[in-house]
Order: structure tokens, then sequence, then C-alpha cells
């Protein structure tokens, strides 16, 4: 069944956007009748039917909702220093939305790579793979931000933090200081590993440092790490 994203998707009839219709009616060709399936990025996954097939606002009928057991019920966020090459790190985005993650900041660090991002495609990405893993909930995407802009916005008590870091000083494995119940931030760094300033201001702010395992790992693989591991924690 081919499942469409629409924002909007509550009440009995919606338009699909025009990057959505075209999809729907020239790409695929469907036509009035045909069924398909809905996610609105917000937990509801709907049954449709197609009533106008216009490749630029193609209306559908929504006609009901499609149980899952899809709802998160701890929050996982990653802010991650964006690779050199876009390839990479447009792999980590689809691989970290296929496996679970609720926010992703890209990370602005002292030694980083890639100094300047356009989140454009990588939207486009989620909103992909979203609808080829039927996800019902659309991950953040925010905007490329300064370490230290992210360290000061993350006081929250209530909510793991964990600083990957290639450092020895102080690292514990994650599952060994995972708690139970809580939202979970992690900081993945840059192929130059954090800055010692940048570890040290971290710790300030209450973020642990962890390891990931025995072995160095690229950026987009401990990204990728991290996010299996806050997963099964999380269950």
């Amino acid at each position: 069944m081919n499942v469409f994203y629409c924002p909007v998707a509550e009440g009995s009839e919606v338009i699909l956007s025009p990057e959505e219709s075209v999809h729907c009616i020239r790409v695929l060709r469907m036509g009035r009748g045909d069924k398909v399936q809905v996610i609105d990025g917000s937990g509801g996954y709907f049954g449709a039917v197609i009533l106008e097939p216009d490749p630029k606002r193609c209306r559908i009928q929504i006609l009901e909702p499609i149980a899952h057991d899809k709802e998160r019920k701890t929050r996982i966020r990653m802010a991650i220093a964006p690779t050199k090459s876009m390839d990479r790190f447009e792999w980590f985005i689809e691989k970290a939305v296929e496996i679970g993650i609720d926010a992703i900041t890209p990370l602005l660090c002292d030694r980083s790579e890639r100094r300047m991002l356009k989140t454009d495609r990588l939207q486009k990405l989620i909103l992909s793979t979203m609808k080829q893993a039927i996800i019902p909930y659309r991950p953040t995407l925010n905007e490329l931000t300064p370490f230290k802009n992210f360290i000061s916005g993350t006081g929250d008590p209530t909510v793991n933090r964990f600083i990957a870091s290639c450092e020895d000083r102080g690292r514990k494995k994650l599952k060994d200081i995972y708690s139970a119940g809580l939202d979970a931030t992690i900081l993945i760094g840059p192929e130059g590993d954090f800055s010692p300033g940048e570890i040290a201001l971290a710790v300030q702010h209450g973020f642990a440092p962890v390891s990931l395992g025995p072995n160095r790992l690229r950026t987009e693989t401990a990204g990728i790490v991290a996010c299996c591991m806050l997963n099964l924690l999380a269950e």
C-alpha cells in the first residue's frame, strides 16, 4: 500500500501537498477510487481513498485510523556534527529516522569539517524515510547550531544527558548510567572529536562522558550506534 504524508490528516477529506500529489498521480499513476495510507507526522496513521486525482491538489478521503504501536515512550534527541561528506551525513539521517529518533540538531563544533549546512534536502529525506518505514511521527531537524548555544539550552535535569567522546577520562558505558524512563540527549562530535574545552563545558552543564565501545568510530557510525543503544535501553 502506498503511503503519503499529510500534516492535516484529521477530518473526512484532505488535500495532499503539490509534491505528494505529483508523486501520487504522475509518478505512481494512481486514480480515483484507489486506496492509500496517510501518516500525519503527529502519530496519526490512516486508511484513505483518492477522490480527485489532481496532480497539483490530490483530494483524498480519510476512511479510518489504523492502529499501531509506534508511539515513543521516551524521546531521543541527538546533536551531531555534520560530516564533510554530505552522502555520509544523509546516510546517518536516513538510518537514524528508520531506527527511531525524535530530534536531530546539526552541531557546529571547534573542529567541525562542515561549517555550513542547508537542511531542505535533509527534510525531504526525512519525509521519504518516514513513508518508507511507515513512521507516523515526524522527527524534528533543527538548523546548524553552535556548540555553546546548544549546551546553554539543555538545562533540564529530568533528561539523560550524554557526550560521546574519544577521551578516556571519566567515561562510562552508556548502559551503566542510563536512567530508564527519562528522555535522552546525546552529543556526537566531528571526526577530530570535541575539543577539551567543549567537553569541559558539556560536563559543567550536566552531560556525562560516555563510551560507545572499544573502537574509534566515524561520526555517522557513532550516531547510529548511539541511536541503536538508546532505543534498546528505552525499551
